[in-house]
Formats: structure tokens, C-alpha cells, sequence
């Protein structure tokens, strides 16, 4: 009889600086990515052991909710000189500290790893839109010139979060193709567990019955002013439909985002309602809620709010760019972003044709239940214990 040869575990660190404080309700862009791809990866492999690295001022409720018996979890203490040696922080000492901790490999899951680390290193893409169209971020020269290419370079594997990410690196870096694997997110709508989970959002917000709901950052990446134009053609064109209805903008304010907040007060539009910032839990309420949830970004590298309002079971109406058409399949209504009379056409529909909006319904849920955390993790970890054999 043979006997049973035990593999041997891989030490995988992971860069977890990026959350913010998910427990309280804060989750956004690569920190929700870290957050839930963690947890699956804690869910599904008790094997290997994770080396998972915090800021120092992470608060112990969400360090705890990773508590297991794999699992080591590391406060940097030095990331209070991040402020006034950004480079030393995110390269030199962040380098030496995973270095010291003799990973197998280590995943940086925000577009760039430490330049001088040299140990395998998986590194996640989620969006090239600065090299696409620098005019919608702050000059990021550092970032652009030096640190996503050479991260890509020394990278044993990259991540794609989509098939039009990948895309994207092929066109803007020269690397095989071969060494990009894509590896999409999923989406996570579950309430959290907070006093107001079952807050009633439409009085809070003074919202009617029946609205139409944008929820992202407000920046000229996401085509908010087309929006709102295709929202007064609406109002002009056909009052019937969307009588007694609300156009809900909700979502901080990003770079250059304020043009957008200044048109809406200049408006002075009664339908038009402009939010700001909200919770999580706010907001996964009133996508659950709304009639339509409308997305008419320019680009994204994977589009996760058109997946959580389809996971809802909420219509959605969206561009056919980037990563869009690939998140949304045939489940949404998809327009050239730069077209208002089409996507004011594609809001009258749904609010106006209930046949229509049960059927997107339907649709979205079951394209929805394509992506998960779990198979995300699964995909992830088999990209670790690759990378950590060719080393």
C-alpha cells in the first residue's frame, strides 16, 4: 500500500492594504476586489497559508474576520511614513518585510507590486482607462511611466479582472499574451448586518416611489452629463413616462467630477436628485428599488455595479464599450455612450414596457449567477501555485 505523500503548502502573501473598513460598510474599487477574493480564498483552501498584510491602522473587526488557522496577519508598522516616503513604503520597506517573511508568492492585487521585491509575484490588472484617456485623472506620471510597466514586466503572472482588460495590456505593453490570465470579480448585493440594514431609503433620501438610479463615482469617466441630457429629452419628449418618476444620482465626487454637481444645481431640475456619497447598504437598497439602474460609463475595466444591480434582479441600461457587453451579455440594453437619443429611448422602454423589465429582470439574474467569489478564488489560487512552480 502507498503511502500518501503530503504536498507541500505555499506561503502566499497578499497585499490587503487596499481595504478600507468593509465591516463598517465602506467597499469600493480594489479594496472590495481584496476583501471578498480573501475571504473566498479562506473559504475554500485550508491548505496553504496566507500572509496577509494590513496598514497599521486597519481596525481589528475586519483583521479578525480573517482569523484561521492559515492564515498570519501583518501590521506594517512603518506605513505611517507613507505620507512623506511613498516610494521607500510601497518599495524598499514593504520589499524587505515580504522578503523577510520567505513567501512562495505574493499577489499585489492594485496594479503594481515592489519594484525591488524578486520573488514571484502575481500581479492584478483592473483598468488601463489612465493611458486610454489621461484627461480624466491627475497626472500620474510616476505610476504610468514607471511602475504599471514594470510591474507588468517582473510580474510572473498578470491578472486581467476581463477579456477587454487583457486587451488592453496587449496594446499598451509588450508582453505575451500567455502570461495574462483573466479572472473576472463578482459581485456581492448581501445587506450588511447594521442597525440600519432595513432603513427605509426612499424616506430617507425623500425619493418617490418609482426612480431611475445612476451609483458610481461622479467623474467625466462615467458620462453622467449624457445622462442627465437623455433625462431632460425624457422629460421634454415623453412626460408620460416618466411622470412621477426620479432621475437618482448617488456617488462621491472623483477628479473633475464637480462639472457634473454644478450642472445639476444649475438645472435646478425637481426630477433630478443628487445624493453624494451613501453607504454600502444604502446603496444596494436603492438598487434593489429602483425601476432602472443606468450606467453610462465611457469605459470600465469590469463594470461591477452593472453586475450587483443584475444580481438584484434590477433592470439595467448601459454602454456597449470596454468591459460592458462582456459583464452584461444579453441581459441589458446597451447604447453607444455618446448617444442620448438611445439611451433616453432605452430608459422610456423599460420604465414603460413591464413585459420588458421582467424579462431583463429575469435575465440579469440568471447571467449574474456566472460569476462568483468562489470560482474566483479557485482561478486565483490555481494562478499562485503556478507562478510559485516556475520560480
Amino acid at each position: 500500500m502507498k503511502r500518501a505523500i503530503n504536498k507541500p503548502r505555499l506561503r502566499i502573501g497578499i497585499d490587503c492594504r487596499t481595504m478600507l473598513n468593509p465591516v463598517s460598510g465602506e467597499r469600493a474599487g480594489v479594496g472590495h476586489y481584496t476583501f471578498h477574493l480573501v475571504r473566498a480564498l479562506l473559504e475554500i483552501d485550508r491548505q496553504n497559508h496566507y500572509v496577509l498584510y494590513f496598514d497599521h491602522r486597519m481596525p481589528a473587526a475586519v483583521t479578525d474576520e480573517f482569523a484561521a488557522p492559515n492564515v498570519s496577519v501583518r501590521r506594517l508598522p512603518f506605513s505611517r511614513y507613507r505620507k512623506f516616503l511613498p516610494f521607500a513604503y510601497s518599495h524598499l520597506l514593504l520589499a524587505a518585510w515580504l522578503t523577510n517573511d520567505k513567501l512562495d508568492v505574493f499577489h499585489a492585487p492594485a496594479n503594481v507590486m515592489p519594484l525591488s521585491y524578486n520573488r514571484p509575484t502575481v500581479v492584478t490588472i483592473h483598468d488601463l482607462a489612465i493611458y486610454e484617456h489621461p484627461e480624466w485623472f491627475p497626472s500620474q506620471i510616476a505610476s504610468t511611466r514607471l511602475l504599471v510597466p514594470q510591474s507588468i514586466k517582473k510580474a510572473a503572472t498578470v491578472i486581467a479582472v476581463s477579456q477587454a482588460t487583457k486587451k488592453d495590456i496587449l496594446n499598451q505593453f509588450v508582453v505575451p499574451s500567455k502570461k495574462i490570465v483573466v479572472v473576472p470579480e463578482a459581485a456581492d448585493t448581501a445587506l450588511l448586518k447594521l442597525r440600519d440594514r432595513t432603513a427605509d431609503v426612499r424616506k430617507i433620501y425623500k425619493l418617490p416611489k418609482k426612480f431611475v438610479l445612476y451609483v458610481g463615482t461622479i467623474d467625466p469617466r462615467k458620462n453622467l452629463t449624457t445622462l442627465i441630457q437623455a433625462w431632460q429629452r425624457l422629460i421634454h419628449l415623453f412626460p408620460k413616462a416618466v411622470k412621477d418618476t426620479a432621475l437618482v444620482i448617488a456617488g462621491g465626487i472623483g477628479y473633475r467630477g464637480t462639472d457634473v454637481s454644478d450642472l445639476i444645481k444649475t438645472l435646478k431640475a425637481p426630477s433630478i436628485h443628487y445624493l453624494g456619497y451613501i453607504p454600502h447598504n444604502h446603496k444596494v437598497k436603492l438598487m434593489a428599488e429602483a425601476a432602472v439602474f443606468v450606467f453610462p460609463t465611457w469605459y470600465e475595466g469590469f463594470g461591477l455595479p452593472v453586475l450587483e444591480a443584475m444580481q438584484l434582479g434590477t433592470p439595467v441600461v448601459s454602454s456597449s464599450v470596454s468591459s460592458i457587453p462582456e459583464i452584461a451579455g444579453e441581459a441589458a440594453l446597451l447604447n453607444a455612450p455618446e448617444n442620448i437619443e438611445d439611451l433616453a429611448d432605452s430608459i422610456r422602454k423599460v420604465l414603460t414596457k413591464p413585459l420588458l423589465a421582467k424579462k431583463m429582470s429575469l435575465a440579469g439574474k440568471k447571467q449574474a449567477k456566472l460569476f462568483s467569489w468562489k470560482r474566483t478564488a479557485r482561478v486565483t489560487l490555481a494562478v499562485y501555485k503556478r507562478a510559485a512552480v516556475r520560480s
